[in-house]
């Protein structure tokens, strides 16, 4: 019986102990429990699984080459609708700390996308869209505004041309959500990063240059989604802009069809 709750903040070793299961890889089997484990590490990786209204799309096992279905904890979770074994996901936001998110389970078929492989080789992986059984959320807003503060640190070391290429493999049409203390909707920090070196400095709106620069002596602009998220609009390139703090605001205060229609044409040319 695990004894772990949802929330609970646990270290690898306690973890391995917990479930008799090995210290080390995403998925874990543990035939002593009857369990499979599976780590979501938010501090390793670039590219990150994605939740999507509240369903983790969660990337399969094997780091080189085409991931294969039938290759070892990827059918374990595959057939785990019917194998019996329990699934437990935990997720990872500072290194070395393990927050239990509780149950879940399968609630799609696997399907294949397209990646790149650890040596940077393009490959097709498998997504195994889950669920957590309980509704209660162990990750704060705060957890979460913390690991998109560090995501922005990393891809402001990048090119542009790293930048658009990390952009484009992370850009998703739905955008990434999750329940937390409230709704929060995940923008991925690489597009974003984009929009805003696209811009070299200027409002994508109003044609001015950055107002100020921050403490990195960067021009200081906002990133805007030309579709709000709220309304479904895509966490793509093609749908974030770059503005100034005053057109930002306007943007959401008036909302005016002309400025969108404006910002779709600048952002399909850029």
């Amino acid at each position: 019986m695990i004894s772990f709750q949802i929330g609970d903040v646990v270290t690898n070793e306690e973890l391995r102990l917990e479930y008799k299961c090995g210290n080390m890889g995403g998925m874990r089997r543990s035939r002593a429990t009857n369990s499979l484990v599976l780590i979501c590490d938010h501090t390793k990786s670039l590219y990150d699984d994605k939740w999507i209204e509240d369903i983790l799309h969660y990337t399969g096992m094997g780091k080189t080459g085409d991931q294969s279905l039938s290759f070892m904890q990827n059918k374990t979770l595959a057939e785990s609708r019917y194998n019996g074994v329990d699934v437990h996901l935990f997720e990872v936001f500072l290194p070395g700390q393990y927050v239990y998110q509780g149950l879940v389970e399968l609630v799609g078929e696997p399907y294949q996308e397209r990646q790149k492989d650890e040596d940077g080789a393009s490959r097709l992986v498998w997504m195994f869209p889950l669920k957590r059984i309980s509704e209660e959320s162990g990750i704060s807003e705060d957890l979460l505004d913390q690991n998109i503060e560090r995501k922005e640190r990393e891809a402001r070391k990048l090119s542009l041309s790293e930048l658009r290429e990390r952009a484009e493999q992370n850009g998703s049409d739905k955008a990434s959500s999750r329940s937390v203390t409230s709704n929060t909707y995940i923008r991925d920090a690489f597009v974003a990063e984009y929009a805003k070196r696209r811009a070299n400095g200027v409002c994508q709106l109003c044609e001015e240059e950055a107002p100020f620069f921050d403490e990195q002596e960067v021009p200081f602009l906002e990133t805007h989604h030309i579709v709000w998220l709220s309304r479904g609009g895509s966490d793509t390139i093609d749908n974030t802009v770059a503005l100034c703090p005053n057109c930002h605001r306007k943007l959401h205060v008036l909302d005016l069809e002309e400025d969108r229609l404006k910002l779709q044409r600048v952002a399909q040319e850029s």
